[in-house]
């Protein structure tokens, strides 16, 4: 055997937060992958939830993959049951999973099905949606998740492979090394009928996929990401333009939509990260990890991410302390959305006659008026004695014209607890009305599609929220958005 995308880290099996502990698991079926199975099962799961299945990179193992990712943090906060396979030495020398091996990335047949039949036992014990199945993995593992994912879309949801490689990207040793760096160049074609003739006659649906990639990986280069990205896009139908383009937690992060609108693929750029698993140690409602060999601490918790993007965090349901936030996530209220358009200084407020055809417009028109959009939410669903901890904008882009961001301008989002005039209606006062808290929070660039806003906490407990979407600089020339209003704008708040 040989070595490839060497990870090291503790090996140690962690007690996690609750009585639960990872435990393992034997005679889950024929094991023609010749794998261990270890799983980690809050207490008092009830069954029909979802299960994770993570697993770890090269010289790693289960237990050194659990609470250092921060995985069984969310597994007790959320409520979901974890897989951990296991890889052994007998198969590899280093312990990486073989995603190069012809014989274990096929459908049925050597550490895929291995990890089917794991998954399979994890159902049948712990009575996990079989709806709600994902795949995670770092390195050799992130590769291995690529794998299950094409090779068993009928099992897995979606997947997030973390510094990892496309499928069937290689099936040899020698062709592994050139994946890994420089990489492998297909076209987007040829790399989704790789995945399609995996699981040759499925017609979908198909995993939707979270890609995290550090830029300075010289063992996984960047140039997989890009790789990864067309893979799975090509797949679900759609192209390698991102529809949406923000920063979290001042990462780039952009979002692929297929013709229905739903988000098939995202990836995050981990600037300035070379390669392992994105942790950010500490007790914050985001936060998750121990920082270690390839564990590495970049202010942003990959697990938390990925298990949103899943929507693991819309229904979860912990219990004990460190519970985690309630959350809702409430449409806009259609009758009281609209925009004010004025001069640069405010002058001649008036409401927007184009919100019923075209949206609500944020930016300077043709007209040389300068609009700004109201959004009006309930937020009466937060409970008066609720500590908020984060709630941002979702906005659909319905046409526009210029680059309202040109020159560095920034698109804010102005917060007021109640209504900016007498009533939430749009009126022409809105224009300058004061807020609770200015610019709150931003939205950054996007072409198409939509957008969430940068965080913020400043909700109303009792009625209604509005936002006040403007442009922090008068554009000198035409450039706006039209925005989507009613229940295509939605505010997504998360309270203790």
């Amino acid at each position: 055997m040989v070595t490839l995308l060497a990870v090291t880290g503790p090996a140690s099996l962690t007690a996690p937060a609750q009585a639960a502990s990872l435990t393992e698991v034997t005679g889950f079926g024929s094991n023609p992958g010749n794998l261990r199975m270890f799983r980690y099962v809050p207490d008092g799961l009830p069954a029909g939830r979802p299960l994770v299945v993570a697993m770890h990179g090269c010289t790693q193992s289960a237990g050194g993959f659990d609470d250092e990712t921060g995985w069984t943090t969310w597994a007790d906060q959320w409520g979901f049951a974890l897989l951990l396979p296991q890889q052994q030495s007998a198969n590899n020398l280093n312990n990486c999973f073989n995603w190069f091996e012809a014989g274990d990335i096929r459908r049925d047949a050597g550490e895929a099905l291995s990890i089917k039949q794991m998954t399979d036992r994890m159902k049948a014990d712990v009575g996990s949606d079989p709806a709600r199945v994902h795949a995670t993995g770092l390195s050799a593992g992130a590769a291995m998740t690529n794998v299950v994912l094409a090779a068993y879309p009928d099992v897995f949801a979606a997947g997030a492979p973390v510094a990892g490689l496309p499928y069937a990207c290689a099936t040899s040793v020698v062709a592994a090394y050139s994946c890994m760096n420089p990489g492998t160049d297909l076209t987007p074609a040829a790399w989704a009928a790789k995945v399609r003739d995996a699981h040759p006659g499925y017609a979908g649906p198909w995993p939707a996929v979270s890609v995290w990639q550090g830029t300075t990986d010289t063992t996984v280069v960047p140039a997989n990401l890009t790789e990864t990205v067309e893979q799975w896009t090509a797949v679900h139908g759609t192209d390698t333009t991102p529809d949406a383009t923000d920063t979290v937690n001042g990462y780039p992060h952009a979002v692929y939509r297929d013709s229905g609108g739903r988000a098939v693929v995202e990836t995050y750029t981990i600037t300035g990260t070379g390669h392992g698993q994105p942790v950010d140690p500490g007790t914050g409602a985001e936060q998750c990890g121990t920082a270690g060999a390839y564990i590495l601490d970049a202010d942003i918790c990959a697990a938390y991410h990925i298990g949103r993007f899943w929507g693991l965090a819309e229904d979860g349901g912990g219990t004990g302390p460190g519970a985690p936030a309630q959350r809702a996530v409430i449409p806009g209220t259609a009758a009281d959305d609209g925009y004010v358009k004025a001069s640069a200084d405010g002058a001649g407020a008036a409401v927007g006659a184009l919100e019923a055809t075209m949206g609500a417009a944020v930016g300077r028109g043709a007209d040389g008026r300068h609009n700004r959009t109201l959004l009006s939410f309930d937020t009466s669903v937060v409970p008066d004695d609720a500590t908020v901890t984060r709630a941002h904008v979702t906005v659909t882009r319905a046409s526009g014209g210029g680059d309202p961001w040109a020159g560095g301008n920034r698109l804010l989002v102005d917060v007021r607890t109640g209504c900016f005039g007498a009533s939430c209606a749009t009126a022409a006062e809105d224009w300058a009305a004061p807020a609770t808290a200015d610019g709150a929070a931003e939205l950054v660039r996007f072409t198409s599609g939509s957008a969430d806003s940068t965080a913020f906490t400043g909700i109303n407990r009792g009625g209604p929220t509005q936002l006040r979407l403007r442009l922090a600089d008068p554009p000198a020339a035409a450039a706006y958005l039209f925005l989507r209003t009613g229940a295509e704008a939605r505010l997504t708040v998360e309270w203790e």
